[in-house]
């Protein structure tokens, strides 16, 4: 449901989205400007605004943030959009997957390219690697953490620090890229 807060004098639009499933509240800004607020059933409206109030540097930031990038990437994620990028992320993924894989030597299933609004990428149990297509429209510093990152869980399928190590191996700076990635965009 639509609704409207009052943050730092300035009318804020949101989406609040009650779910069954949600364990606490989260807060997302996506690269188009929408505000999207997730709650858990049992957190009254009350509650929901004072954790919004709270986090309201970080949203007014967010929200300034994405509008230097209004119209310049395809944010929403149009289909139109994701055909266009498609074939182009597969192409950078199979790549550098290659590139990287010289030095991991894991056994890569299937890569496959998605249209996915809050994930970069993903790993299955069964050896598939996701990548989100606008991993294209990356720095290639940020496009190459995320292909690691998923390329290493092939071997750890969790964040433990066997994992960390196996990523730090050739990103060393991860922690930093990582940081970028959570402060702009869509966490991995």
């Amino acid at each position: 449901m639509k609704k409207e807060i009052q943050l730092h004098k300035q009318k804020v639009e949101y989406t609040l989205k009650v779910s069954k499933r949600a364990k606490r509240m989260r807060l997302a800004i996506y690269c188009d400007g929408s505000f999207v607020v997730t709650a858990p059933q049992y957190v009254s409206e009350s509650i929901i605004e004072q954790f919004i109030v709270q986090k309201s540097q970080w949203v007014i930031d967010k929200l300034e943030y994405f509008k230097k990038f209004s119209g310049q990437v395809a944010i929403k994620g149009a289909k139109k959009d994701y055909i266009k990028y498609k074939q182009q992320a597969l192409t950078l993924a199979l790549a550098r997957i290659e590139h990287f894989n010289k030095f991991y030597g894991l056994k890569v299933n299937r890569v496959n390219i998605k249209n996915q609004k809050t994930r970069w990428g993903s790993c299955s149990k069964k050896g598939n690697l996701n990548f989100n297509y606008k991993i294209v429209l990356l720095p290639q510093r940020l496009a190459d953490y995320i292909i690691v990152h998923e390329l290493c869980h092939l071997k750890e399928f969790n964040h433990g620090p066997k994992f960390w190590n196996l990523v730090s191996q050739t990103i060393p700076d991860y922690l930093e890229i990582r940081k970028e990635l959570k402060e702009n965009m869509v966490s991995v």
